[in-house]
């Protein structure tokens, strides 16, 4: 018997952001420390079929491994016990320890599959049920910073039937508190996916039809003319900033084409070109946000640095964001001193440690 932790990768996922999870989790495959770790892989397809997968690594990214998963005759042992395990090997029929869920967008990143863990009795790295689901909705996540005291910008929020009743109304509203131009994105969705940067009333109606596709509450934002600038925070109850990065889009803001069909067209630049003064006050504001929100494990928390006089606004945070060793949030923590190997393991240690202190004493 192995006396390796066993870590449960779950990738995949019902979301709009089903492929960047693949990614994402191959990468974290394909670094995890096997010597100290034995991996079990899960994969969730588009229709929510769990499937245990043992074949490469390298088949998840393109998503030829979900063929290879089903066409293994074996029962399906990808299935939640309550409180014990979430899945069990035919190898040698070992629970899981730990459970990375690399899962972005609705569905995994919002608090749904944090619960269900929960309710098993099994740590997993990242955030919780609530801040997931916070971080997750922008809306009620911006009445959180608002009580924090965390400036960001002029917002309005409205439901799918109010779109298609009170389109009128919801068009003077946009005129008279944000004006033109403005975005327009769903409330509850990651990735871009979804959002529009709006520069006309003619061109809101569809803009809004558009983010209802996602979500049945839609978030309209003023346009801050800025640069965008994220930061990774790591830890649960003492959590720490990295330093900061930003984003040059290749395209006119960073929509998902920008972020995962462009190649290398859009710049990132590590550490931001910025005074220092400003580059504290956005680490800052992160670790603000992160407790704010009662986030453990990781977050980025994106920004805004208005052009005109780098006023610092806080967009939105991230409690699951994108992990191949390419992404931002690994990148940070890379030129902050702490390599890609080196931070799954922190990660790991850390939702040991919150599931510890979770625990609660309950007399029957």
């Amino acid at each position: 018997m192995s006396d390796k932790i066993r870590v449960a990768v779950i990738f995949g996922g019902q979301s709009s952001e089903h492929e960047v999870s693949r990614f994402s989790a191959e990468s974290v495959i394909s670094n995890i420390n096997t010597d100290k770790y034995d991996v079990a892989m899960i994969g969730i397809t588009k229709e929510g079929r769990w499937l245990p997968y043992d074949g490469p690594v390298g088949l998840i990214g393109t998503g030829e491994w979900q063929a290879l998963a089903e066409s293994q005759d074996r029962p399906n042992h990808a299935l939640l016990t309550a409180g014990t395990a979430i899945a069990e090997s035919e190898r040698d029929n070992r629970k899981i320890d730990v459970v990375f869920p690399v899962l972005h967008g609705c569905n995994g990143e919002d608090g749904t599959i944090q619960g269900l863990l929960e309710l098993a009795g099994i740590p997993y790295v990242g955030c919780g049920v609530l801040s997931s689901s916070l971080g997750m909705d922008k809306a009620y996540a911006k009445i959180v910073f608002e009580r924090e005291g965390l400036p960001q910008g002029k917002y309005l929020v409205y439901s799918r039937k109010q779109i298609n009743r009170e389109f009128e109304k919801i068009s003077d509203d946009v005129e008279r508190v944000l004006s033109y131009p403005c975005f327009v994105k769903p409330s509850n969705a990651g990735s871009s996916v979804g959002v529009s940067k709006v520069r006309n009333a003619g061109e809101l109606g569809p803009a809004l039809q558009l983010a209802a596709k996602y979500d049945r509450r839609i978030l309209i934002e003023e346009f801050i003319d800025g640069r965008e600038i994220e930061c990774a925070v790591l830890g649960n109850d003492d959590p720490v900033a990295s330093t900061v990065g930003e984003v040059i889009p290749c395209n006119e803001f960073y929509d998902y084409e920008a972020k995962y069909l462009s190649g290398d067209s859009s710049q990132i630049i590590i550490p931001a070109d910025l005074p220092a003064e400003v580059i504290e006050r956005i680490r800052e504001y992160s670790v603000r946000a992160f407790k704010a929100l009662d986030c453990s494990g990781l977050a980025r928390v994106d920004f805004f640095v208005r052009k005109a006089d780098n006023e610092v606004f806080i967009n939105e945070i991230n409690t699951m964001p994108g992990f191949t060793q390419i992404s931002m949030y690994s990148k940070l923590w890379a030129a902050s001193g702490l390599p890609y190997e080196k931070l799954v393991e922190r990660l790991i240690e850390l939702a040991l440690e919150r599931f510890e202190d979770n625990k609660r004493e309950i007399d029957y």
